[in-house]
């Protein structure tokens, strides 16, 4: 059986900090063993998780969705190829529908605030006698 790794292995050969890796634990993201002493011990596993985490988290998957696509592998075994394969693909989906909102939000920005809002001069063709006022406080456009 291959030795476990310190947490500050896993730290140095992944990249992030300690209380990271601890935060991952208490979400139910990673798991330790304890020693005798109660010093954490990790599998190697472990860092291929770590990995997948911080690639998910780059493009903004929360971490709720990141457990509960860690829920469907097999504990103790490191993530494949395959296994990443199909959580990506589980998650193109909803980065689709992100990146289609951004980029309606980047491309009215030039055009408006979000109406509510200080575009005076456009305002009356966007947003005609202020009707998006009875929707509520705030940018209007932009939320939806």
């Amino acid at each position: 059986m291959a030795r476990e790794l310190t947490v500050g292995e896993v730290a140095a050969r992944s990249g992030v900090t300690v209380s990271a890796l601890h935060f991952y634990e208490t979400r139910g993201l990673i798991a330790s063993n304890r020693t005798a002493g109660n010093q954490r011990r990790y599998a190697r596993d472990v860092l291929r998780r770590v990995a997948i985490i911080k690639v998910a988290q780059e493009v903004g998957i929360p971490l709720a969705d990141i457990a509960a696509a860690f829920a469907s592998l097999p504990e103790g075994r490191t993530p494949t190829r395959g296994d990443w394969g199909r959580l990506s693909r589980q998650w193109r989906d909803d980065l689709d529908r992100r990146i289609a909102r951004l980029q309606g939000l980047r491309d009215g920005l030039t055009d408006c605030i979000g109406c509510g809002c200080m575009s005076i001069d456009r305002c009356p063709l966007r947003n005609p006698h202020d009707r998006l006022a009875a929707e509520g406080p705030g940018a209007r456009r932009l939320v939806r």
